[in-house]
């Protein structure tokens, strides 16, 4: 990373080296400082210095640093640092994560060059549909993640406050770098904002918290010089500081973005989201979720030809938050610790990590397709899940001259984590699913799949009082009644291998039901498969292929780690976990339908076919 000055990003790439740390990794990081708050190996190396010469040597260390080390991943945390990441690792294997941080210069090299690897990090969804609008980066490769933050330090502030204490005079607090543009904000709230606030409230404190103060604009300058001469004492200059949980403790009122922001809500006081790109406003629950999209007044979606802040607006809500303070709402402080939570963001880092590595090592297309019934004789139903024994027999050995391997979730997922090595992913690997739990899976359809050494996997309903397709039978007379496994012959596919996936409570369209409602029945899936089968459950199948982003987020939630659809989904399984895209097997199949449903190019040729 590029780290001549302790920002906001080098603060959250060491937060986040030392949570992998912790969790027994190895961590190395090189920057353009010799020594970090961590307890990782640091490397220094000017990767801020972008003159040719240096960024050969830059790239030669790295290159040398990956092999020695065996380094399965790197992370770049700016521009510059992606740069010599991506000449470094060409030919290496290894896998390049690029965090943005911010909006990206628009000049001919951007589009030219996609120096920022195999996925990318954004830090927030004005920046994300930046890289998609205006730097033309593939969608799929993106990441929506917010920069993480260790909550304990000022909850432990926050806990020590002593009871009955004298309470602390009105303070509000200006936190962020004094270049820049933030210097410019800086600069306008010191000549515009401030001496109003500090000449009405007698007792207000103002704290100017951040380093670079030096390079503040002449103009704020004066403006600071004027209040310390009027105000004396009452104008706090901290400039850097670690200790932003207890500045933050003796705050009234914050201004600032970002980090500052997330820091401050979460620690529960007041923000005044002002940020380079815009003034985001005192965050409320009503008002949260606009602000976190711009990293809370940082980032624009667009590139703009201003962005002026109306001082006047600030000032007034500055105003009627200092005279009648009032506190984050419980439940806006709890969701951004939750949203923010760095022992979630780092995990979820993690598995950007293995989906990169997984991607780089296996970039070709892994064929996932969707079963149902398996009868004896044809059924006469209009929806046509079914494939008979004998025909899907002629299916396995199809796939057997064809060379596939079938495997599961559960095997993909034992690769991914370097559980297994890479070296032994199977050359051409399929994996076989089976939604809904039929009784002729287990009369017809486990024996053929043992007879041929295959596995696979069959997703359930977490109900175990559904014994047939009501969906179908009781709302369609027409439809045939078809029965449901009972426990122990579900058991019998946990007894041979198979991976079990949920497939929600009851089978209900999740669309049609109210969040919370959606959310129990994939929960509660997960945990009654789990709890009567005695195995781990990964993946989740969307009933009916319905499946919108909401519920993506709650599947995750749930704690699955995959989410399958019906023909809709990247065209690599890591564009999307829980989103894969899954191929309908009908009735009627033959060895060209299953050699065109297999083939590389059947997902673009789907797409195209349907005019998506």
């Amino acid at each position: 990373m590029s780290a001549n000055f302790f920002a906001g990003s080098v603060s959250y790439a060491v937060h986040l080296a030392e949570a992998h740390r912790a969790q027994g990794h190895t961590v190395t990081m090189v920057s353009d400082r010799a020594t970090l708050p961590t307890g990782a190996r640091c490397v220094q190396a000017p990767i801020s210095n972008r003159r040719h010469g240096q960024r050969l040597r830059n790239i030669r260390l790295l290159r040398q640093l990956v092999r020695q080390e065996q380094i399965d991943v790197v992370h770049a945390h700016s521009r510059a640092a992606s740069w010599v990441a991506y000449f470094a690792l060409k030919g290496t294997g290894v896998p390049l994560v690029s965090t943005v941080h911010g909006r990206q210069h628009l000049h001919a090299s951007t589009s030219l060059f996609d120096v920022y690897g195999d996925k990318v990090i954004a830090i927030c969804a004005n920046l994300k549909t930046h890289l998609v609008e205006e730097v033309k980066m593939a969608a799929p490769k993106i990441v929506l993640l917010p920069n993480g933050i260790d909550f304990g330090a000022e909850l432990a502030t926050n806990q020590a406050k002593t009871p009955n204490a004298e309470p602390a005079p009105p303070r509000i607090s200006f936190i962020g770098r004094f270049n820049g543009g933030k210097g410019e904000r800086a600069a306008q709230l010191l000549q515009q904002v401030f001496p109003a606030l500090l000449s009405e409230f007698p007792a207000l404190r103002l704290a100017l918290i951040g380093g670079e103060l030096e390079h503040l604009p002449e103009a704020g300058k004066a403006a600071l010089q004027a209040l310390q001469a009027q105000f004396g004492s009452r104008i706090e200059v901290v400039g850097f500081t670690e200790d932003i949980p207890g500045w933050l403790h003796k705050s009234s009122l914050v201004i600032g973005a970002g980090r500052v922001a997330i820091e401050a809500l979460g620690a529960g006081v007041p923000v005044l989201a002002l940020g380079e790109a815009a003034y985001a406003g005192l965050v409320t629950p009503e008002t949260y979720e606009a602000a976190a999209a711009s990293n809370f007044g940082d980032i624009s979606a667009r590139l703009q030809p201003t962005s002026e802040v109306d001082y006047a607006a600030l000032l007034t809500e500055a105003r009627a938050a200092l005279a009648a303070p009032r506190p984050v709402p419980a439940a806006l402080q709890q969701q951004v610790r939750t949203d923010y939570s760095l022992s979630y963001i780092a995990a979820q880092v993690l598995s950007v990590y293995r989906s990169a590595r997984m991607q780089k090592a296996r970039p070709g297309f892994l064929p996932i397709l969707m079963y149902h019934k398996i009868p004896t004789e044809p059924l006469q139903t209009k929806h046509r899940i079914f494939v008979t024994a004998e025909n899907f027999e002629k299916h396995l050995r199809y796939f057997q001259s064809r060379g596939f391997t079938p495997i599961t979730f559960k095997d993909y997922l034992a690769f991914a984590n370097g559980d297994q090595p890479l070296r032994d992913f199977p050359a051409r690997p399929i994996i076989l699913t089976f939604d809904d739990g039929y009784t002729d899976n287990y009369t017809n359809l486990l024996p053929l799949m043992q007879r041929y050494g295959y596995r696979g996997v069959i997703y359930l309903l977490g109900d175990a009082a559904v014994r047939y397709n009501f969906w179908d039978a009781d709302s369609d007379p027409t439809e045939p009644r078809c029965e449901i496994m009972s426990e122990d012959e579900k058991r019998a596919f946990v007894t041979a291998g198979w991976e079990i996936g949920a497939h929600t409570l009851t089978h209900v369209n999740l669309t049609t039901l109210p969040p919370a409602q959606a959310a129990h029945e994939i929960r509660a899936s997960k945990n009654a498969l789990e709890r009567t089968l005695g195995t781990e459950v990964v993946s989740f199948a969307y009933p009916y292929g319905s499946v919108n982003e909401p519920l993506k987020k709650l599947v995750q939630q749930a704690g699955f780690t995959f989410g399958v659809a019906t023909d809709t989904g990247g065209m690599h399984l890591e564009d999307d976990h829980f989103q894969i895209f899954r191929v309908n097997i009908f009735p009627e199949e033959t060895p060209g339908t299953l050699f065109k449903k297999t083939a590389p190019w059947y997902r673009k040729y789907y797409r195209f076919k349907r005019g998506k």
